[in-house]
């Protein structure tokens, strides 16, 4: 099955079989590895990110149902991200070496990356519990299947649509609020947040995409475009956080301007393609946008 709600079955059957599927891939993934532990983690965190969003859609109808399990989710993501976080560093970098300006910013660029790399071979070779927290993880999910097998709701075509109007107006509201933070304040929270509601916005479309798939999935483009951005500058955030906490990590004070020259360029290059991807995004008023998809919801029901 895949990520997507089907208009014409009961809602409570989808959703359980929707959330189950992704509970199942994170526990699937993490036992059977094909391509390695960490990367079975970073898998298994983006199952636990469709699960949350998925959640928060019906937040209105399972307030306790979602509040708890959304805890539940996000601890168990955050117990398997010190190494995956490390990683995601070593990649910005790389990334970051790629927009370089000169010859000389590129070396030292190079000369972070190495040293970014070595920090995540160490950070790796320390995390000797990661295979007990990956077990614990396990467990977890089959708590989080029971927990998901108890949840239902009135499955009425005219409820329902008014539970994913309300769900999707909620989204769209935050999205607004952390779209206007941005546009006064240069703050990475403030990216950081509009990126978390990108992803559920963009992870809400995919549930949805039944209902008008061309014009779903057009929207999922332009906010996986958004939600890419945003990352970008996340994670160079995160990075400048690292280097101020450990200047070494950056090398000689020539390797740390040159670092902090592509760093600053590249952030605002990326908060301005930001703003204008958001605007292009979340275009109309929530209170439109959700009129529109009970409409379409209601439609593809009959």
């Amino acid at each position: 099955m895949t990520y997507a709600f089907r208009p014409d079955r009961a809602f409570t059957d989808e959703f359980r079989t929707i959330g189950a599927e992704q509970i199942a891939r994170a526990v699937n993934v993490l036992e059977d590895r094909p391509d390695g532990l960490h990367e079975a983690i970073h898998e298994a965190r983006k199952s636990f990110k469709r699960l949350r969003s998925l959640y928060r859609l019906v937040a209105v109808d399972a307030p306790q149902f979602q509040k708890y399990e959304n805890a539940r989710i996000r601890d168990m993501a955050r117990n398997l991200s010190t190494v995956r976080d490390a990683a995601a560093l070593v990649e910005n970098a790389h990334y970051l070496r790629a927009s370089a300006v000169s010859d000389e910013q590129e070396r030292a660029l190079a000369t972070i990356c190495r040293r970014l790399e070595k920090r995540r071979d160490r950070i790796s070779a320390r995390a000797t519990d990661i295979e007990d927290r990956v077990a614990a993880t396990i467990v977890i999910c089959e708590q989080a299947l029971q927990a998901l097998a108890r949840v239902s709701f009135d499955d009425r075509r005219g409820r329902t649509a008014e539970r994913l109007t309300k769900g999707w107006r909620q989204t769209l509201k935050r999205a607004a609020r952390a779209r206007q933070a941005c546009g006064t304040s240069a703050e990475a929270g403030a990216f950081h947040e509009l990126r978390k509601r990108a992803q559920d916005y963009r992870m809400q479309l995919g549930l949805m995409r039944e209902a008008w798939p061309s014009a779903m999935e057009a929207k999922r483009n332009e906010t996986k475009m958004l939600v890419d951005t945003l990352g970008h500058l996340n994670d160079l955030s995160v990075m400048t956080q690292l280097i101020n906490e450990d200047p070494a990590l950056a090398g000689n004070s020539q390797e740390q301007a040159h670092l902090l020259a592509a760093v600053i360029a590249r952030q605002q290059t990326l908060r301005t393609d930001a703003l204008k991807l958001a605007a292009s995004v979340f275009q109309e008023a929530p209170e439109v946008e959700s009129r529109t998809v009970r409409l379409l919801w209601l439609d593809a029901a009959r």
